[in-house]
C-alpha cells in the first residue's frame, strides 16, 4: 500500500489502514535507530524545515533527528528571532518557505487549523506538530506504536485518557486514532476539564477516577496545561493531585499489567507520582524513542510514498 496523502494534519482524517501503514513502517525505522551508525541515504537531497510558533523539546528535536537519520537536510525557523516578530503573517512566511523549495514543513502553532491553511498555500508536504487544542497526530501515533508494541494490538483494549481533556490536542488525536483501531477509550477527569459533548466522539466520560480506571489496559496521563487554562477550573493543584493524580492507589484498580503513558513534559508529583513515573508500568522514555521512529516513518512515507527504497546504509 502506498501512502497517497500530501500532508498529515490529523488522525481524524486518516483511515485505519493508513494508521496501520505508518505503524508498520515505524518498525524498521526503530531498527535503524539501534545501529551504531544511525543514518541511511533514503532521503538524501531532501529538505525538511521545522516551523514552531510554540515551545517544544521532544517533538522538535525528534523530527530533526528523524530527518537526519534518513539523510535529509534540516533547517529550523526560530520564531523568536524571525520576521514573525516584525509582523510577518503566516501566509507570507509560507511564501518565503515555498521560495526556498522545502520538501516538508513541520509546523506547530497556537491557532487550531494553522497547519491546514499552510498546506493549502504551499506545494511542500506539511506535518502538523500540534495546533492549539485541536490535534497532535504524531504524538498519538507514537502512543499507539508504543501500545501496539507492548500489547500486540488494539482490539478489545480498554484505554483511559486521564486529566485535562478540554485543552489537550494529544487527547483528541488519541481518541480519533484508538477508536478507529478498535480500542475502547475512556476519558477521566473533573467535569470542568472534560468537554460536555466528548462522548459524541465515541468515548465514555468518567468523573470518578475509580470507576474510570477500573480494569483498564492502558492509562495515558495528560499534562495539566496551565498555560492554556482559564483560572478556576479546579480549586488548587494540590486538590487536583489528590483526586486525579495517578499514584499507586489509583493504579491498583487497573489491570495488573497496565501500561502508563505520558506525552511529556511531566509535571512530576502533580499529574503522576514519582514512584509511578519511575516504576515498572511506565513506558514514558520508550515513548520518546518511538517518537523518533514514527516521525521517520512519516517523513519516509510522505517523500517516498511507501516505495521500496533501500533502508540500509
Amino acid at each position: 500500500m502506498k501512502f497517497k496523502r500530501k500532508d498529515v494534519l490529523g488522525l481524524e482524517e486518516l483511515t485505519a489502514e493508513e494508521i496501520t501503514l505508518i505503524l508498520d513502517t515505524a518498525e524498521p525505522m526503530k531498527e535503524i535507530m539501534s545501529r551504531d551508525i544511525k543514518k541511511v541515504p533514503t532521503l538524501r537531497g531532501r529538505s525538511v524545515i521545522t516551523l514552531f510558533y510554540e515551545p517544544s523539546t521532544r517533538t522538535r528535536s525528534s523530527f530533526e533527528l528523524a530527518a537526519k537519520y534518513l539523510g535529509a537536510d534540516t533547517s529550523s525557523i526560530a520564531i523568536a528571532t524571525s520576521s514573525v516578530q516584525k509582523g510577518e503573517s503566516l501566509r507570507d512566511t509560507a511564501r518565503t518557505l515555498e521560495a526556498m523549495a522545502a520538501d516538508v514543513i513541520i509546523i506547530r502553532h497556537s491557532a487550531a487549523g494553522a497547519p491546514h491553511l499552510l498546506a493549502r498555500w504551499v506545494k511542500a508536504r506539511v506535518i502538523n506538530a500540534g495546533d492549539g487544542a485541536h490535534e497532535h497526530p504524531t504524538q498519538a501515533l507514537l502512543d499507539m506504536f508504543t501500545i501496539r508494541e507492548k500489547k500486540g494490538g488494539f482490539k478489545g483494549l480498554k484505554v483511559a485518557i486521564l486529566g485535562d481533556i478540554t485543552h489537550s490536542r494529544v487527547a483528541r488525536s488519541n481518541i480519533w486514532g484508538l477508536t478507529k483501531m478498535g480500542a475502547e477509550v475512556r476519558v477521566v477527569g473533573p467535569a470542568t476539564l472534560i468537554p460536555p459533548e466528548i462522548e459524541r466522539l465515541g468515548v465514555k466520560a468518567y468523573y470518578d477516577w475509580e470507576e474510570g480506571l477500573k480494569d483498564v489496559d492502558v492509562i495515558n496521563v495528560l499534562r495539566i496545561q496551565l498555560e492554556r487554562q482559564k483560572k478556576g477550573l479546579f480549586p488548587s493543584i494540590r486538590e487536583y493531585t489528590k483526586l486525579y493524580g495517578l499514584d499507586q492507589q489509583k493504579l491498583q484498580v487497573a489491570k495488573p499489567d497496565v501500561l502508563v503513558l505520558h506525552p511529556g513534559p511531566v509535571n512530576r508529583g502533580i499529574e503522576i507520582s514519582p514512584d509511578v513515573q519511575d516504576g515498572p508500568h511506565a513506558v514514558i522514555n520508550e515513548q520518546v524513542t518511538n517518537g523518533v521512529a514514527v516521525r521517520m516513518a512519516l517523513l519516509y512515507l510522505l517523500m517516498a510514498g511507501g516505495e521500496k527504497d533501500e533502508l540500509s546504509a
